[in-house]
């Protein structure tokens, strides 16, 4: 019969046994490595983004893909013109109802096709030009209501001090000049039947520059450099000067302009 001291002895045998067997364990199991504080957070860094289970990551290149599919994306625009469709110049006649043909314009040379009283103004003009005296002008040009427009500008001035103001030279020899080389050019008669019924030298200022033939261009640079001709088709018409005379034989207008 077992007694109380051989009970003890067994169980203080069984905690050595139990002690000596962890031990044991203890030293078979592999050691963790230590970690330093940047790698530890690495490892739970790792850790965090491991799938659980039997997930798989999803590779990065189906995500490029995913967003390179996205609906948002837009399309690359066709090319303008294709080599399958033709392009339709359009039609010179392609103008709005309301638009009616520009009439043409018939340029005159025979000073006896104008009336009489034009033909005598004009040759008036002439000679007091040709003689280099502006002075000469100044009956010619009239007074009050009838006094010939020599600017586009109002002025206080007399006509005749206006186109001094007007030549590069102290005399107006320069506005003589061109007086003369307007008058030697072709003329129209613009406005038949109407109060603004005139004959106007030179041509061009009643023409489209864009209907000019090569010996019209001559002409034009007879009285404009090259320059002022360029100019002109920017601007879109003839601005230099110009001469009207009624049917009456009323000088208008001696203006550079439009």
């Amino acid at each position: 019969m077992q007694t109380l001291a051989d009970g003890k002895g067994l169980f203080r045998g069984g905690l050595v046994a139990l002690s000596v067997l962890l031990g044991t364990t203890a030293l078979t199991l592999p050691p963790r490595p230590a970690f330093a504080l940047s790698e530890l957070r690495h490892e739970q860094g790792v850790a965090q983004h491991q799938p659980a289970g039997n997930e798989k990551a999803a590779p990065v290149e189906t995500e490029q893909r995913e967003e390179e599919t996205s609906p948002l994306e837009l399309p690359l625009p066709d090319p303008i013109i294709r080599k399958d469709q033709s392009v339709t110049e359009p039609a010179d006649d392609a103008t709005g109802d309301d638009d009616e043909p520009q009439a043409p314009v018939e340029v005159l040379y025979d000073i006896d096709k104008a009336p009489e009283p034009v033909r005598r103004m004009r040759q008036l003009i002439v000679e007091a030009a040709a003689s280099g005296d502006i002075e000469r002008l100044r009956p010619l040009l009239g007074k009050g209501v009838t006094q010939t427009q020599v600017s586009m500008v109002e002025s206080e001035e007399g006509p005749v001090e206006t186109l001094k103001g007007q030549s590069g030279d102290p005399d107006g020899i320069e506005v003589l000049a061109i007086l003369l080389d307007v008058l030697s050019t072709g003329f129209v008669h613009v406005g038949a039947g109407t109060p603004d019924d005139l004959y106007v030298w030179p041509y061009f200022a009643e023409k489209p520059l864009a209907s000019l033939t090569p010996p019209e261009k001559v002409d034009l640079l007879r009285l404009v450099t090259a320059g002022d001709y360029a100019d002109m088709q920017e601007f879109g018409s003839y601005n230099f000067y110009r001469v009207g005379i009624t049917p009456d034989g009323e000088w208008k207008f001696f203006v550079t302009g439009e």
